[in-house]
């Protein structure tokens, strides 16, 4: 399963990063493809960030499916809070 959650950025279940159906997030012009845990860029704008923040901060603007709010869910859901 795949939701995008901006031009630059989807998560995947797709992608040969992604293990046990747990959710990757992937830059498609790239390829690239980060873990939940993982610190990134997302947006010059935002700065360096865990990839799980990132990915609920684009997620309140992307035009999700029940099946891309649950695929968010998971990957957001997948580290622990600080």
């Amino acid at each position: 399963m795949k939701a995008s959650l901006s031009p630059s950025w989807d998560l995947s279940t797709e992608h040969a990063a992604s293990r046990h159906g747990q959710p990757v997030l992937v830059n498609p012009s790239t390829g690239e493809a980060f873990g939940a845990g993982d610190i990134v860029t997302l947006h010059a704008s935002y700065g360096y960030m865990i990839a799980a923040e990132g990915v609920a901060r684009l997620a309140k603007r992307a035009k999700l499916t029940a099946k891309g709010k649950a695929l968010v869910a998971q990957f957001v859901g997948s580290v622990p809070p600080r």
